[in-house]
């Protein structure tokens, strides 16, 4: 681990854990605002500059869950700030990423329990079930947010706290950036410059990352070692989303660092998992997939387990563990070579 000092508005130093996360703090710190202030200074380039900040936007939630894995910095007190200052531009507290994702996801990986599991839902991958994917795991994730914050309430006040101070924060801005875009320009163009700015990025980063999500681990094998995600391999296309695209090692060591993820995947799990599952980039497996595979057969791939096979598999665990011995855990470690879930939030690191 390299660490690099930064300056907080505090004239503080911020260590960060990793070099490479120099680059973080220039899309998060210098990119995020900036893009957002050239509109509403300029509002001209509202609309123009949309697809910018809607990028940078699904790069704060890449950048939550990476924070939420691997804490950016070397101290609580950063930590802290940042998960807080990016929620703004993705839209959504921070912390949601841990009960939905650190402690659940990962735990489950699209096998039951797991509230973003795909095929208890769509039977078949098609267009229709990528785009409403993120609407019905997102009415299930509900639960498991509001438990995690009913338990840091009761026992983790600071954690609390935070948790409080995130969502002030993020829909207090978001409400004083709307109040000063129609202050600004009026009505029409001022809800044009906040919408462009923050408000539809944010809401498109939510849904762009479930649908990531969703791409990444349909038609896969959620039992398997090596096959239970597709990833996304393009060199330039990782390189704008801070090497997003290697899901399968990040399942399998969720605490490595995203920037040692692509030579991870490369020694790791290359050589074992299933060859269809190395796609060079999203946009072109939903090009093939969703539309091409709708007029000729050529492109058309069968997943690697049917729906009725992984069906089939999740009666067979029902079955062993209603047989389990008292001494035996609750909850099995269905994964192969140890869990794939590491929960290192932020609020506590």
């Amino acid at each position: 681990m390299t660490t690099v000092r930064t300056i907080t508005s505090d004239g503080a130093g911020a260590v960060l854990r990793h070099a490479a996360d120099r680059k973080t703090v220039v899309w998060t710190l210098l990119l995020m605002p900036a893009v957002a202030i050239v509109q509403y200074v300029w509002p001209k380039t509202a609309g123009f500059l949309m697809p910018l900040s809607i990028y940078l936007a699904y790069c704060a939630g890449v950048v939550a869950h990476n924070h939420n894995h691997t804490p950016t910095f070397v101290d609580r007190k950063s930590n802290g700030w940042f998960s807080t200052w990016i929620s703004i531009f993705y839209g959504y507290p921070a912390f949601a990423w841990i009960p939905t994702h650190n402690e659940n996801h990962h735990k489950f990986g699209n096998r039951p329990g797991d509230a973003t599991i795909i095929w208890h839902r769509f039977k078949k991958n098609n267009a229709a079930a990528a785009l409403f994917y993120f609407f019905v795991s997102a009415k299930e994730q509900g639960p498991l947010i509001a438990r995690y914050i009913a338990k840091a309430r009761e026992k983790r006040p600071v954690i609390y706290s935070l948790i409080r101070t995130q969502y002030a924060v993020v829909y207090g801005v978001h409400a004083a950036a709307l109040g000063l875009a129609l202050a600004l320009h009026g009505p029409l163009r001022g809800l044009l410059v906040y919408a462009s700015a923050l408000g539809i990025p944010a809401a498109l980063a939510l849904w762009g990352l479930m649908f990531t999500n969703y791409l990444q681990h349909v038609d896969c094998d959620p039992w398997s070692k090596y096959d239970h995600s597709r990833n996304f391999v393009s060199p330039w296309l990782n390189w704008f989303v801070f090497d997003n695209g290697f899901h399968t090692i990040h399942h399998e060591r969720p605490g490595l660092h995203w920037s040692l993820a692509r030579a991870a995947h490369n020694k790791e799990i290359a050589p074992h998992m299933d060859a269809r599952l190395a796609e060079s980039s999203i946009f072109g497996y939903c090009l093939k997939t969703y539309l091409l595979a709708l007029v000729s057969k050529r492109y058309r791939v069968a997943p690697l387990v049917t729906v009725a096979e992984l069906e089939a598999r999740e009666r067979e665990e029902q079955r062993r563990w209603s047989r389990k011995l008292p001494d035996e855990p609750d909850e099995p470690d269905v994964t192969k070579g140890g869990p794939r879930w590491r929960c290192l939030p932020s609020v506590v690191s």
